[in-house]
């Protein structure tokens, strides 16, 4: 018989689930599953990983999310195509972001409004139907179930469990009889917290985590047994083998369920254009408006433009329309003359620096053509990612620049990436530690044992020895068991903080293609996505930041501007001042970006630059961004 794992927990369900979305998948095709459904609470910042896990081993990937309601239960949200896709994103970003932070949730009228495209499930034991069986409110279930079919008609499925215990067992009896008294149809589920039993221990963990309690106080608020792990079609239909048809229903969900994340097509927001140019004629398109932008600002840093920098500049602007890119470099140039219209210090670096367009609308300093930079290592036809230009702003004013780039393409399309802060060393064995109950003293010994190491290896380096070292027995039981919890919170993502500096524009209401939620910082809002997860969607990111040195060059060139009345232009600068390589050479590098860490200092004596591109070997020999482009 086959079966579909409809309700399935990440450990983006942060502190519940215990199993990244890889592995998940990779169980999932290892047991022979149909379809799983992702069901992370009130968020969906695991999907892109689940999307691609599953488009490898060629799993149906079903997108769906755990909702919280108004009264604390909690209903699972799968989505049937891209109208539900669009409305479960925006019940997500609106439980997140017009509740207290930290306590989402989804009003019944909210609810109502985009339930379609959605298939709903009447959810876990924590569920409005499920817990008010528990305790004895029949009528209330009854009610509950009434307004879910008003709502969601024949995309209502009731969900039950069996983990064997027998408070499941009588809670799924009375639903089997509510299906029968209103026609509904029914779905098995296994509410999954984890991909294998040994990773029990693991949810225990991060449910003490949550609760702040230890494993040793927790009582009731762990699981009675572990049999919250992904179960094969075959262990599900043994359990379901005197009632197939939830089993069977399984599928009958999955086959309506075919969207995927694949399916995106975002876009860049339009750039409005002006009503006249500098020369008081109309700019009828956006091609227009960059290629006059672009020879305009040619003509300035090029006194004496030769045939060279035109074929190069011709050359770029029909690649950039070829790739559909003009609407990101026009922003980007908009957010480089705003900045530089408050006089904040705005300097473009990275693979930009290759392209003599980006030079002409002063995004770089640094003359391409002149220094016989190659454009496809920024941008070709052959380059699948997008292309990257990162923008460092004098730090100061940095959030001047942010706020405008928010109240220009407004909050509906703009926000700041999110950056998913995992399980390292030191964390690992802090919080596997306070949960196991070793002093904090011990904690300390520990956690000075484990360095930055990954979390697998600091549990390698403790049972290598570093415990002993500590003072602990290595054949303690509890020291065994730390160990294995440090090995299991490897890589497990412990919360959600701001980029640096990444944002991401859309044409499209963004709440309708990823999560948005607000920041701990006043006025940052943020995605639920992970900056590595945009490529897989086709979002493109920003870099806006901030940068201390920059800062001090800026009031440095206002001091010379007032002291010696010399306003200093760093895109004119001479690139061949044998004096600035002398000093390279000899490691005087404090205070000079990207060349001032002991790794530089130790390298340039021996490369010895005496021109600007053996500075940018000198870097991707270090830097492991560089060395990869």
């Amino acid at each position: 018989m086959k079966y579909s794992e409809l309700h399935c927990h990440s450990s983006f369900s942060l502190l519940d689930g215990a199993s990244n979305p890889e592995e998940l998948v990779l169980r999932a095709k290892q047991i022979g599953l149909s379809a799983l459904a992702l069901t992370d609470h009130n968020d969906l910042g695991g999907i892109v990983r689940f999307a691609q896990a599953a488009k490898e081993v060629s799993l149906d990937a079903i997108i769906g999310a755990e909702v919280t309601l108004d009264d604390d239960s909690h209903l699972t949200l799968l989505v049937e195509n891209a109208e539900g896709y669009k409305n479960l994103c925006h019940l997500i970003t609106q439980a997140r972001c017009s509740c207290p932070r930290g306590q989402p949730r989804v009003s019944y009228t909210n609810l109502i409004s985009h339930a379609s495209g959605l298939v709903a499930l009447s959810g876990c034991p924590h569920g409005r139907i499920p817990s008010s069986l528990a305790r004895g409110q029949v009528d209330e279930a009854h009610r509950f179930c009434r307004q879910l079919l008003e709502c969601f008609n024949n995309n209502f499925f009731l969900e039950l469990w069996n983990h064997h215990l027998a408070q499941e067992t009588i809670i799924a009896r009375q639903m089997l009889e509510l299906c029968r008294s209103y026609s509904i149809p029914w779905v098995v589920t296994n509410n999954v917290h984890y991909a294998t039993p040994n990773k029990r221990i693991i949810h225990d963990v991060l449910t003490c985590l949550r609760h702040e309690v230890t494993l040793q106080t927790a009582g009731r608020r762990l699981r009675p047994n572990a049999h919250w792990y992904m179960k094969s079609s075959k262990e599900i239909a043994y359990l379901w083998r005197h009632t197939p048809e939830g089993v069977t229903n399984t599928q009958l969900v999955a086959e309506r369920c075919q969207f995927r994340l694949g399916l995106l097509k975002p876009s860049l927001p339009s750039f409005p254009l002006p009503t006249t140019t500098t020369h008081n004629n109309p700019t009828t398109n956006h091609n227009d408006l960059l290629a006059q932008l672009v020879w305009e600002g040619a003509a300035k840093r090029y006194p004496n433009l030769t045939e060279k920098h035109i074929n190069q500049i011709k050359h770029e602007l029909e690649l950039i329309a070829h790739l559909n890119l003009v609407p990101y470099f026009l922003i980007m140039w908009d957010i480089v003359r705003f900045a530089k219209s408050q006089n904040i210090a705005v300097q473009g670096r990275g693979s930009a620096a290759n392209s003599v367009v980006c030079y002409c609308l002063a995004i770089t300093a640094v003359d391409p053509v002149e220094m016989d930079f190659l454009f496809e290592r920024f941008l070709s036809e052959g380059r699948t990612e997008p292309p990257d230009i990162d923008l460092d702003i004098a730090h100061q004013e940095r959030e001047k620049v942010l706020q405008y780039v928010y109240d220009k393409y407004g909050r509906e399309h703009a926000a700041m990436v999110c950056e998913i802060i995992t399980y390292r060393g030191p964390s690992a064995v802090r919080d596997a530690a306070k949960v196991l109950g070793f002093s904090q003293e011990q904690t300390n010994r520990l956690v000075a044992k484990s360095h930055f190491h990954e979390a697998i290896e600091a549990a390698q380096t403790l049972a290598n020895g570093a415990a002993h070292q500590a003072g602990l027995d290595l054949q303690d039981k509890r020291v065994q068991l730390l160990i294995k919890v440090v090995a299991g919170l490897n890589q497990l993502p412990r919360h959600r903080s701001i980029h640096v500096g990444g944002f991401v524009l859309s044409g499209e209401p963004l709440g309708e293609m990823v999560p948005i939620e607000p920041a701990s910082m006043k006025g940052r809002t943020i995605i639920q996505w992970d900056k590595d997860d945009l490529d897989f969607v086709g979002l493109i990111k920003i870099d806006l930041l901030g940068l201390g040195m920059l800062t001090v060059i800026q009031e440095v060139v206002k001091l010379v501007k007032k002291h010696r009345g010399i306003e200093i232009d760093l895109a004119r600068l001479d690139m061949n001042d044998l004096t600035v390589y002398t000093m390279l050479a000899q490691a005087d590098t404090i205070g000079v970006f990207q060349v001032e860490s002991r790794a530089q200092m130790n390298i340039l004596p021996k490369l010895r630059p005496q021109c600007f591109y053996d500075i940018v070997i000198s870097i991707a020999l270090v830097r492991p961004g560089p060395i990869q482009g």
